[in-house]
């Protein structure tokens, strides 16, 4: 009797923003394609994830990861270098002993190096765009780890700049999306309806967003009503900062600020559009392809791969980014010319029928697992 098959999933995060979900979504394509195998999951500690990791995996560990983050790299690459050696053997004894392990992004450090020595049996998933010195860091991990890589958009692969022999392929993300999209509500009768997702931080844009509802004509500005949804990691300095904003920019009767929400359901059957105003290169956009499940067109920002979510601007529309003006005369025209919105919400939903279902994703997760494994998928 052969032994179960054994799959590692490793991911750096513990909560259910977008990166978290689809981890998730990749692990359940890999439950789906091998129903009998042994999935481990490992994670940095517990949090809301558990909830939708649990009945997919048979085991999931807490262990301290090597994740290279923004805020604390270069600690990490000085005084954290001690730490280094135990995760590296940690990340080395699990690849011994699993048949695939799934790396959820270059920044868990210690298993993109460890992979170097099991390249045969590791799948590395490259869900973000760095720039600068930190850039250059997550490069070097991909070469090194010489494992096969998938890319969540042609901007992430652009951006590693890989040689042409390594094994490599671009998988966007897919999403669990409503059965069919929401009705479009706005008719002009009532405030427009903006919803922005998103973690607080200088990257989202949310500054951006704000500055462009405050420049609205006055006339304009009673007509729209939004609610910025997301929270800081780990710190509440930003997420007083960007109140305070909303207080100096005199929005607070139009603007309200939440916490992140598990469950966005709610907001996009509120919302009339979703706002993604990005100020530096998205590797690939989950809230503009979760709006266009709903039957909500995205405004985003014309950088990294939300371009190709949106199609070149043919299932939402596109604007400079770090540019409040443009976004402005955008929210402008939507509040006078309800019209607009229908049609490009519908091509937005045929878009990610098409391009970024769940169903897409799955097999197409799968079919790289496969390419692994000696066992073809269910």
């Amino acid at each position: 009797m052969s032994l179960p098959l054994r799959i590692a999933c490793v991911h750096q995060g513990y909560e259910l923003y977008g990166s978290d979900r689809c981890f998730v979504e990749s692990v359940a394509a890999l439950r789906q394609a091998y129903p009998g195998a042994e999935i481990e999951v490992v994670l940095p500690r517990p949090g809301p994830i558990l909830a939708l990791l649990t009945p997919l995996a048979d085991r999931i560990l807490y262990e301290p990861l090597w994740v290279l983050r923004r805020k604390t790299m270069w600690r990490l690459l000085t005084l954290g270098l001690a730490a280094l050696p135990a995760a590296l053997w940690r990340a080395g004894r699990r690849m011994r002993r699993s048949d695939l392990v799934y790396i959820n992004t270059a920044v868990i450090a210690d298993y993109a190096l460890a992979a170097r020595f099991f390249p045969d049996k590791t799948l590395l998933h490259i869900h973000e765009i760095a720039e600068g010195g930190a850039a250059r860091i997550l490069q070097g991990l991909v070469a090194w780890s010489g494992s096969a890589v998938i890319f969540n958009s042609q901007a992430t692969r652009a951006a590693y700049a890989l040689a042409p022999t390594r094994k490599a392929q671009v998988i966007y993300n897919g999403i669990a999306g409503p059965a069919a999209p929401e009705p479009v509500g706005y008719d002009g009768e009532r405030p427009l309806r903006v919803l922005m997702l998103g973690r607080i931080g200088p990257i989202k844009g949310q500054e951006v967003l704000l500055a462009a509802i405050a420049g609205l004509p006055a006339g304009l500005r009673p007509r729209i009503e939004a609610r910025l949804v997301g929270s800081a990691f780990e710190s509440d300095e930003r997420e007083r900062a960007l109140h305070a904003l909303v207080r100096d920019l005199g929005l607070a009767q139009t603007v309200t600020i939440e916490p992140f929400s598990d469950d966005p359901s709610p907001l996009y059957r509120w919302a009339d559009i979703v706002c993604v105003p990005s100020r530096k290169p998205e590797s690939l956009g989950r809230v503009a392809i979760e709006a266009m499940a709903w039957g909500r067109p995205p405004i985003v920002s014309a950088i990294g791969g939300l371009v190709e979510v949106v199609d070149g601007g043919r299932a939402g529309w596109l604007v400079p980014p770090g540019e409040p003006e443009p976004l402005t005369a955008r929210l402008a025209e939507l509040i006078t010319t309800p019209s607009l919105l229908a049609p490009m919400a519908a091509a937005g939903r045929s878009r990610f029928e098409t391009v970024f279902s769940a169903e897409v994703a799955a097999e197409a997760i799968a079919a790289a697992a496969a390419s692994l494994l000696a066992r073809p998928p269910r």
